[in-house]
């Protein structure tokens, strides 16, 4: 193998990519956050927020550069605003693997800054949230969405069927006549 991946044989001859090049041997962790954060930009963007190529189209490598292995939650905060309506402003929080209770909700109101201007709030979750930081959210003066990242038990048949560990990341295709191709990415827990 040379040093650009490439499997050669005897003669020097190049065989193509070395299978080799392909692992990944980064942390699960910052590949979680990697796929959540890309998804969440992508949908910003549907949605028509300004949301740069450049941040979506960002590798893994890329990622894991600016963020690295294991990447503080605050620093992944996105905030947008709309292409046509630059009074409607989005905020995007990761929420870290805990559990999120009152005083999370508390301290992430307290952090915001320009909250009269703040049209919707988007809270990315891992762990359950607890019926007072609910509550606690609907308080708030401003639209307030929760994804959690979407899990998949190690107990499932498919993940006993492919051998997945808990903290791996899936990618989930489902093909229909309806929907035609949707893709998720699951964590196995």
């Amino acid at each position: 193998m040379d040093l650009n991946g490439l499997a050669m044989d005897v003669d020097g001859e190049n065989l193509g990519t070395c299978l080799a090049s392909f692992v990944d041997d980064g942390t699960v962790e910052s590949h979680r956050y990697f796929l959540a954060r890309r998804t969440i930009l992508e949908m910003l963007k549907d949605r028509g927020f300004a949301i740069p190529n450049s941040e979506i189209d960002t590798t893994l490598q890329e990622f894991r550069e600016k963020y690295g292995q294991t990447p503080d939650v605050e620093r992944l905060r996105v905030s947008a605003m709309h292409r046509n309506d630059l009074t409607n402003k989005v905020l995007v929080i990761f929420c870290g693997p805990n559990a999120v209770k009152v005083n999370v909700i508390r301290s992430i109101l307290t952090q915001i800054m320009n909250k009269e201007s703040l049209s919707r709030l988007i809270l990315v979750i891992q762990n359950q949230m607890t019926n007072p930081a609910l509550k606690a959210v609907e308080l708030f003066s401003f639209k307030v969405e929760i994804f959690q990242l979407p899990r998949m038990s190690q107990k499932d048949a498919i993940a006993r069927y492919y051998g997945l560990e808990k903290g791996q990341v899936v990618k989930v295709t489902y093909s229909s006549e309806i929907i035609e191709t949707h893709v998720t990415y699951r964590c196995v827990w």
